[in-house]
């Protein structure tokens, strides 16, 4: 039995809009209530939410079947962080804070089976195998797997060019509150400076026939980027929803 058909990388070869949310309270149960809601995409975070396998490995049974995406954002650009998050089952990765080519080569190595790369052989006791029960998934994973970097200082905007031209790299995320703040606009995120640059950056990774994706809570930017040729468009928090709609319920103090 070969890996199981990534559609989320099917979908950005073929540049299919992907909307989704972030997953930041390492709930099972808010995992499956986003999946069942009809995004394409969920990402579980592990950066700025604790990475938890056990939560990870939840979330991921919570999103099966709901016809939703899980994406798994991993703290830092770690072959054995990396490891563990495929060995759980995630097929997607996100991995954040890469300013270099050298960077997004590791990544993608990190994530391949030799003599491809260099990610560990243990799908015989691992979800992502059926615990050894899927026998041609060795052999046919390297495939499946997407891998995505985010884009989120002076640096990575620098070396875009570079990074896109990674074999392997499906798709850069920019990172636009960590890129504000890299630029000095630590109290002016919504910098005219910093919407330039990220518009530029989404014309350079375009340009390399790559899918490109941000983050927006506001509904007339997340209208912009998608004219602007963005396909992976994050559309909101599960933590920040939930607290927006409570104090809403909860009405004036």
């Amino acid at each position: 039995m070969p890996a199981p058909i990534n559609d989320f990388k099917a979908a950005l070869k073929a540049g299919q809009m992907q909307r989704g949310l972030w997953l930041t309270l390492g709930s099972g149960v808010v995992a499956e209530i986003a999946g069942r809601a009809g995004f394409d995409w969920c990402l579980i975070d592990g950066e700025h939410a604790p990475f938890d396998p056990s939560a990870i490995r939840a979330q991921l049974i919570a999103l099966e079947g709901t016809g939703t995406a899980p994406i798994v954002r991993v703290p830092v650009n770690e072959d054995w962080l990396l490891k563990q998050v495929l060995d759980l089952g995630a097929q997607t990765v996100l991995v954040p804070m890469v300013d270099t080519a050298m960077q997004a080569a590791a990544a993608v190595a990190a994530c391949r089976y030799p003599p491809l790369g260099r990610r560990g052989m243990g799908a015989a006791i691992a979800r992502a195998g059926h615990y050894g029960a899927m026998d041609g998934y060795p052999e046919t994973a390297n495939t499946q797997i997407c891998v995505m970097v985010q884009a989120e200082s002076r640096a990575a905007l620098e070396n875009l060019d570079a990074i896109c031209a990674v074999d392997g790299v499906d798709a850069v995320f920019i990172g636009p509150a960590d890129l504000a703040c890299d630029m000095g606009y630590t109290h002016d995120l919504g910098n005219m400076a910093v919407r330039d640059a990220i518009d530029a950056a989404i014309v350079t990774i375009r340009g390399h026939g790559m899918a490109a994706g941000i983050i927006t809570f506001d509904v007339d930017e997340q209208a912009r980027y998608a004219t602007a040729g963005v396909t992976v468009l994050g559309l909101g928090a599960d933590g920040h929803t939930l607290s927006r709609s409570l104090r809403a319920l909860a009405g004036p103090a």
